[in-house]
């Protein structure tokens, strides 16, 4: 099975203990966010988890085995950790071959990944002519290589253009969609706020939140409402009466705070009011991810 899970991992350098008894799994079809301030623990656990390091204490297995264990870790595992780190002397073609070379990959899977990373074009073309969306696209390339079961991807839209950002979207979305597991580092929330299905937040080493999207953003905002409607006074009434207020917003809006949509609609149905537009006001992925990190990242400002 995919399953990546963490137990109890710690891991100091010296007198630092950048990852504290960290537990958590992540699961198969679906794309889960790791998110955390900076210093938070999130490179160093990809890092163990892949074993480019040793915990101090604690297991990151992944399908119940050490990274180390696997003959061919490319066709177990994809992992996108640094786009720099591919020769620069080198072909794109020529790199990704010897990554199949090494792990018992047929060749004719290089085309394969190159035709699906947009480089076919660029194939045979010097690595240190490339712009860094470029070497980005050759470094999913190399984790798509072995059609692992499981990808790693640490900021995997950095220097990409719009439309190599809603390829790395669509592509995340339809590998969770075959029953992989994803688990995706990066700092742009708005981007995690459109794929991501589970969220696992750091904060100075240690597990912070791991739960769905939605219960984590539920969990930080409290019940508003938005609407437009073409009786604003009627609605005024009812609400009042309720014990809720409406409150002019922008644009012919208005919002009431302390009860949600659906409640305001089947107010407003039993009362004949016609309503022009009716939603729950949530705060963003990005509010509801400060407010929980706000006290835990060593590098917060102070407006």
């Amino acid at each position: 099975m995919n399953r990546i899970e963490i137990r109890e991992l710690t891991k100091d350098y010296g007198t630092d203990r950048v990852v504290d008894h960290l537990t958590f799994d992540v699961l198969p079809g679906r794309v889960t966010g790791f998110l955390g301030p900076n210093g938070a623990g999130k490179s160093t656990t990809m890092r163990l988890l892949l074993g480019l390091d040793r915990p101090t204490s604690g297991t990151a297995t992944i399908g119940g085995r050490r990274f180390t264990e696997f003959q061919d870790p490319l066709r177990e595992v994809g992992a996108l950790l640094d786009p720099q780190a591919a020769h620069s002397g080198r072909t794109a073609r020529d790199h990704l071959l010897a990554l199949a070379v090494s792990n018992s990959i047929p060749a004719a899977r290089v085309e394969t990944v190159l035709e699906q990373a947009g480089l076919a074009s660029v194939a045979r073309r010097r690595i240190a002519t490339f712009s860094l969306g470029m070497r980005q696209r050759l470094g999913m390339a190399a984790a798509l290589l072995g059609d692992p079961g499981v990808l790693l991807l640490d900021e995997p839209t950095n220097g990409l253009d719009p439309e190599g950002i809603i390829w790395i979207r669509e592509l995340m979305r339809g590998l969770a969609a075959e029953g992989r597991t994803v688990l995706v580092s990066s700092h742009l929330m708005a981007e995690n706020a459109s794929f991501v299905d589970h969220l696992v937040v750091l904060g100075q080493g240690r597990l912070l939140a791991d739960t769905s999207m939605t219960e984590f953003i539920d969990a930080r905002s409290a019940p508003r409402a938005r609407l437009r409607t073409s009786d604003p006074e009627c609605l005024r009434a009812v609400l009042d009466r309720e014990g809720f207020r409406l409150v002019a917003a922008e644009e012919g809006r208005w919002t009431v705070d302390g009860i949600p949509a659906a409640a305001i609609g089947t107010l407003a149905a039993r009362e004949g009011i016609p309503m022009l537009e009716l939603s729950d006001d949530r705060v963003s992925l990005e509010q509801a991810y400060l407010d929980l990190t706000a006290e835990r990242s060593p590098f917060s400002s102070v407006a």
